[in-house]
């Protein structure tokens, strides 16, 4: 079939072909890093449904939502009448909606190079200028080489547990926020030999020692009922951040505002370095500080 001289074809997560033959006027999105991908490429106003997690920017709030990942309402869907589905590989349901006749682009960042790639397909898929896309994701590259370059360099020497449920899992040198660490050069005590994000014997963290923990606000109570880790250096000199939920999702989303989650860890590495420093100081209390925030 001969497409249309301003048709363009992209690649999903499956290796296979999808042909948007104009600019999607009607767009459902059913995963949070998408949605916000489409809103950093100035294309918010397109969005007619949304999976019930999206919610930066503050504009998609009003936007009707379609369900989740994992039981979106075809029905609903459907009754959009959206030219452009995008869904992750692992959204249920989405071969469903090809049966039906949308178009849907299938595409899960992980890591900071699928970041890049997401990025790139989504600009093509509502056929944004390479120019213009280019221009926004070099703005957010430079955003991450100034939170890198903002690293005292005794943040640097610190070695950080990142805690991402209260399970406890834990994000490892393979999770895109271990790929943040590592890119700021500050070690993760979980390599990436236990996957992207371990479920972690509480005890193993007690034994690794970490300098820094980070954390989101579920995860703070359950801590401190943990065996031993009250002894932790990080818990004794309160070199604990804890993150609201809205910082959560930015930070654990490989998507447009990988650069502000970066400056966040930054910010809670330099505070905790300032911290170990004036708690070694001679009029120092140990116990004078509060949790970083």
């Amino acid at each position: 079939m001969l497409l249309p001289a301003h048709a363009v074809t992209v690649l999903d997560d499956r290796q296979q072909k999808v042909q948007v033959a104009q600019a999607p006027q009607r767009i459902v999105s059913l995963l949070p890093s998408l949605t916000e991908t489409v809103c950093a490429l100035k294309q918010c106003h397109k969005l007619v449904g949304l999976d019930r997690y999206s919610n930066w920017p503050e504009s998609v709030k009003s936007v009707p939502r379609v369900g989740g990942g994992l039981d979106p309402n075809i029905e609903s869907i459907v009754a959009l009448k959206p030219d452009l589905v995008l869904a992750a590989g692992s959204t249920r349901g989405a071969d469903r909606l090809q049966a039906l006749g949308l178009n849907v682009l299938r595409l899960e960042p992980r890591n900071h190079a699928d970041a890049l790639r997401v990025w790139s397909t989504v600009a093509q898929a509502l056929h944004v200028p390479a120019a213009d896309s280019d221009r926004v994701w070099q703005g957010i590259q430079s955003g991450m080489q100034a939170a890198v370059q903002s690293l005292s360099p005794a943040a640097r020497q610190q070695r950080v547990y990142f805690e991402v449920s209260p399970a406890p899992y834990g994000a490892s040198e393979s999770s895109f926020m271990g790929e943040t660490l590592t890119r700021m050069g500050v070690a993760n005590i979980l390599p990436a030999s236990m996957g992207p994000f371990p479920q972690v014997n509480p005890e193993w963290v007690v034994q690794a020692r970490p300098d820094v923990i980070m954390a989101g606000d579920s995860s703070r109570a359950s801590m401190l009922q943990r065996p031993g880790w009250g002894r932790l250096r990080a818990m004794q000199g309160q070199r604990l951040c804890v993150f609201k939920q809205g910082d959560s999702d930015m930070l654990v989303r490989a998507g447009p505002r990988m650069a502000e989650g970066a400056q966040l860890m930054a910010d809670c590495l330099n505070r905790a370095a300032a911290q170990a420093d004036a708690a070694a100081g001679p009029a120092a209390s140990p116990t004078a500080s509060g949790v970083l925030r």
